[in-house]
């Protein structure tokens, strides 16, 4: 990993943005350098224009460090405007118009910027305080400046741009980024893309998309010109400007290729542009195929970058030829850029193994305006400056990426880390599973995300553009995916709703009715009293408010644990069921047949909850006052059978835990004392996959010790369980690990025999989806417990 980032490069002497596109003044100044419509300028023209402008706000007192907002529509204006501002030496902080106008309001007020920009068609009314330059009615007078290049003195580090991105705490926030970074970036694109060999390229995002300043800036530094599109029909007008130009690159998101492609695809005349720079999003190998079949010459870059890091830090060349089921790679860093994939202890990941992503170098920003407790959280001291001969920053960007490191070097984003979710107590990727819907040929989108049903519980939604029928959609992913990772409800759209920056709108997607049947059988009502009864469980537990006797259990959104539910319930009315026969009987009429009548059950002994005094043996613990009591721990590292089910694994555990009341023991200590609770399990299975197959058998040995370490260090007495499953899975065929480590206050070598023997048979049942059956609770823990209590408090 610390070879794959030796990035460092020598940066031009000369390395401000504005400075080279005035070299390319000198050079071509009779080229045309934008156009917007039937409107276009010289680069000498909009050189003087923005020379103009930037005298013009040098009398305001705008210099370094100041702040100049530019809020206004695509025109010849806004390109006079970034420069102008610049040329002052000042930093331009972009501004959507078609963004509310609260939204507008909060940006100028916490930016504290000095000067707004704008022109006739925004109204600025709600900006008294701020000093507002109207180009269209101000020009007069800013014509009057001098046409020369200000002669402005500016120092890498300073400003030259403030960008606002959305905020968890519901009000954006602005990333602070220097001459350095973007200079970076853009010198490295004119090096790395084919920005010479076309005409130059289109402008058909929101100025307030820091994906546009690729757009905008590199034509410009080499002599090319901006195409900027109409703010409205703007896909359609990119579709045309591919016909009627040889465009050198073109900027978009995997949204907006999703829209082009149809619209090509109707052209008598297939483009043969230069070079698509898709960012943005996750892309799907699929959205490609169009541009590798019809216009192979086009070079696909898959580029990743974060706002914090100058809109691209990271880049992939698509090969001619990939797999439909692959998504793309991110690739590699570029020029003066480190890429760190770590763990939550800031230690390189294993190749192959999943960690957050971590960014370094020139591109990473100062931080957030006025957030300084955010900017301490996300921008954090460079652990590595001693294993780095040179790094090109001393701080590192958390991305909140999700990512690892393949065998070739080059990185696959697998997803926001705050995109894995838990349903049921199972971590959950939800772009694995858009990666799967996306799989289906007739599926063009797929988005899943967690909303909560009627009774508050975490369900998957699964919200799809395609043909296909929902049936057809979920067996799909039943057959690829594990039984809590397959969606409860499938929504077909015509199309996603997307943000002005060309990404999908999630919180405009619409909400789930759980309580809709969706299903399109005929509803057929209960006709015995056993399928009465049923109903009326189905109906409770999936919270529907009708169910057919015909209808599928899991079409209407059930699962095992539903499924549990659902048997108890039964059991407690006088039906009889077991789990194999919900799986093999998925209708209330055929389970009503099968189900066998009788008594109602006397109600079995649930979880135990609360607190309870200590052990002797408990107490001469707590009392040796160990240095690190929290990691007194047995461990137990097994080899097991190959290709064992990770999921069925994990639910084993879940049911261990469950049964078995002492292994969810947790100690906290009050004052001077220690005392023992009960935890939950429910939303914590403290399970783990490790997947080392892409690793040689000696590094694979090292990465299970390394592993196995860390894991130790994880138990908290006062965060139970205090007991760690971690799966290490060495590949297909072969014999893999099984790795435990439990706390010595709750696990004696007796105990460890009838955990070991309940987790083999829970495993084999759920695999053969039979009745689950295990040794009875640990009873010599339980009575030894209760036989204290009766010595200790005869009074309890």
């Amino acid at each position: 990993m610390f070879e794959w980032n030796q990035t460092e490069t020598k940066q031009l002497e000369n390395s401000f943005i504005h400075q080279i596109f005035e070299e390319q003044v000198k050079k071509n100044p009779d080229n045309i350098a934008v156009t917007f419509g039937q409107e276009k300028l010289t680069y000498q023209q909009l050189n003087n224009k923005a020379n103009q402008l930037a005298h013009h706000l040098g009398k305001l007192g705008v210099k370094r460090e100041v702040k100049v907002g530019i809020l206004m529509e695509r025109s010849l204006d806004l390109l006079v405007s970034i420069f102008g501002v610049l040329k002052a030496g000042a930093a331009y902080v972009p501004l959507d118009p078609n963004y509310p106008l609260d939204r507008i309001t909060f940006m100028v007020e916490d930016s504290q910027i000095a000067v707004l920009l704008t022109t006739i068609n925004n109204s600025v009314e709600n900006f008294n305080s701020v000093t507002t330059i109207n180009l269209d009615q101000d020009w007069p007078l800013i014509t009057q400046e001098r046409e020369e290049n200000p002669n402005i003195s500016l120092f890498r580090d300073n400003l030259a741009y403030v960008i606002y991105t959305s905020g968890s705490t519901g009000k954006p926030k602005g990333t602070l980024i220097t001459h350095h970074g973007l200079s970076n970036y853009l010198t490295w694109a004119i090096a790395t893309y084919p920005v010479e060999e076309g005409s130059g390229s289109p402008v058909n995002s929101s100025i307030a998309f820091d994906a546009t300043i690729t757009s905008i800036f590199t034509p410009l530094l080499v002599g090319k010109k901006v195409i900027l599109l109409p703010e409205t029909g703007e896909i359609e007008a990119l579709s045309e400007t591919f016909i009627q130009e040889s465009l050198s690159l073109v900027k978009l998101t995997p949204a907006h290729l999703s829209i082009l492609n149809p619209l090509l695809t109707q052209k008598e005349e297939i483009p043969q542009g230069h070079a698509l720079i898709i960012g943005g999003e996750a892309l799907s190998s699929k959205s490609l195929t169009f541009w590798q079949e019809k216009s192979p010459k086009t070079r696909l870059i898959n580029e990743y970058g974060p706002t914090e890091t100058v809109i691209g830090c990271c880049v992939y060349q698509v090969p001619p030829q990939v797999s439909h089921s692959e998504n793309v790679p991110i690739g590699r860093p570029i020029t003066n850029t480190e890429i760190y994939i770590l763990d939550q202890y800031l230690q390189p990941t294993p190749i192959g193994v999943p960690g957050e992503l971590y960014i370094g170098g020139l591109g990473v920003a100062r931080g957030y305006f006025n957030r300084p407790d955010l900017t301490a959280e996300r921008f954090i001291p460079h652990p590595f400056t001693r294993r780095q001969p040179t790094p090109s920053s001393s701080r590192l960007y958390k991305t909140g990426d999700l990512a690892r490191y393949l065998s070739d070097g080059t990185i696959e984003y697998l997803g926001r880390i705050d995109n894995q979710v838990k349903i049921r107590g199972f971590r959950v990727e939800l772009g694995e599973i858009e990666g799967i819907l996306r799989q289906h040929p007739q599926v063009k989108e797929a988005i899943a995300v967690v909303q909560e049903d009627n009774n508050k519980i975490p369900r998957l939604v699964a919200y799809v553009v395609a043909e296909s029928e929902i049936e057809e959609l979920r067996q799909f992913t039943s057959d690829k995916l594990p039984g809590y990772m397959v969606p409860t409800l499938f929504l077909t759209m015509d199309s996603f709703p997307l943000t002005v920056n060309g990404k999908i709108h999630r919180k405009k997607l619409p909400v789930a009715d759980f309580s809709q049947r969706n299903v399109k059988k005929e509803l057929i009502a209960s006709r015995t009293q056993q399928e009465e009864a049923l109903t009326e469980i189905w109906r409770d537990v999936l919270g529907k408010m009708e169910v057919g006797i015909y209808d599928n259990f899991f079409e209407l959104g059930g699962d095992s644990i539903l499924g549990l539910q659902i048997i108890a319930r039964a059991n407690q009315v006088g039906l009889q069921l077991t789990p194999r026969q919900l799986f093999q009987h998925q209708n209330i009429a055929e389970l009503a047949s099968v189900a066998t009548i009788a008594p109602k059950n006397s109600a079995e002994q649930g979880l135990l909850t609360g607190l309870l005094p200590l052990t002797p043996i408990q107490h001469w613990f707590f009392e040796q006052e160990l240095p690190n009591p929290h990691h007194y721990n047995q461990t137990l590292l097994l080899e097991t059978l190959p290709d064992l089910n990770p999921d069925y694994l994990q639910q084993a555990l879940h049911y261990i835990l469950i049964h078995h009341d002492a292994l969810r023991m947790g100690f906290r200590q009050q004052e001077t004392t220690w005392e023992q609770f009960y935890g939950d399990v429910e939303n914590n299975i403290p399970f783990a996959t490790v997947n080392l197959e892409s690793l040689a058998e000696k590094t694979q040995k090292f990465a299970i010790e390394s592993v196995s370490e860390k894991v130790q260090t994880t138990l908290n007495l006062g965060d139970g369980p205090l007991v760690r499953v971690v799966w290490f899975d060495l590949g297909k065929g072969q014999k893999s690990h099984l790795l435990f480590v439990i706390h010595h206050l709750i696990i004696d070598s007796v105990s460890w025999r009838i955990i070991l023997e309940d987790f083999v048979t829970v495993y084999q049942q759920l695999l053969e989806k039979k009745r689950l059956n295990y040794h009875k609770k640990l009873l010599h823990i339980k009575l030894g417990l209760t036989n204290y209590l009766i010595i200790v408090s005869p009074k309890i």
